[in-house]
């Protein structure tokens, strides 16, 4: 199976997302191959609470539940040190760490340093010394982000979802014609993949 998710690395429902997938994919066992690839909600750096919209009390009411539902996940999300940024550039860096095999910790590692330690994640020294907290070479990840290199990888996948008609992320597309929005539950990612497997086995035997 062949999933390949979308998502932005400044959405907490993304990081959300990729622990439940992640849980899934381990209790689904197999064959299955996981890629993440770019999407931006916004372009220009927008804090949380304009993200959010209406007054303060409403916004700190999401950020709470979101929290909460984090929490359960075993993740830690500290709104108020989050450090609106760009997210191109963080981008970049999880393609060039795909090249290495390590598109999913890097990932990770953005999703931490954005959401709970509060680093400006649109800041290439700042990106570097992730790369190299998880073990990259960060002097070859910094050269990479001043070069202007990943940007064709990164317009790529913001191109095929439009292509995909995505607007709205974490969307998870299944061998090329399953869709799955939203970060749902560990449990409905089980069911949805069983259901897509009968459907695939039904296709290959018809």
């Amino acid at each position: 199976m062949d999933i390949q998710v979308w998502s932005d690395v400044v959405c907490p429902w993304c990081y959300i997302g990729k622990r439940r997938l992640e849980n899934a994919v381990t209790a689904a066992g197999g064959d299955v191959t996981v890629t993440y690839r770019a999407y931006q909600l916004d372009p220009d750096p927008v804090p949380m609470t304009e993200k959010v919209g209406g007054p303060e009390e409403h916004a700190e009411q999401i950020f709470a539940q979101v929290t909460a539902i984090a929490a359960g996940e075993g993740l830690t999300l500290n709104f108020d040190r989050v450090v609106a940024a760009d997210s191109f550039a963080a981008h970049r860096l999880v393609a060039w760490a795909q090249t290495q095999d390590r598109q999913a910790d890097m990932l990770d590692a953005l999703h931490v340093a954005h959401f709970t330690d509060g680093v400006d994640i649109g800041a290439p020294g700042a990106l570097a010394a992730l790369a190299s907290y998880i073990g990259l070479d960060g002097d070859a990840a910094l050269d990479y982000l001043e070069s202007g290199a990943g940007e064709a990888a990164v317009r790529t996948d913001l191109a095929a979802a439009q292509e995909f008609g995505i607007t709205g992320v974490p969307t998870l597309v299944i061998d090329g014609k399953f869709v799955i929005q939203g970060a749902q539950e560990t449990p409905t990612l089980l069911a949805a993949f069983e259901e897509i497997a009968r459907r695939e086995a039904a296709e290959a035997s018809a």
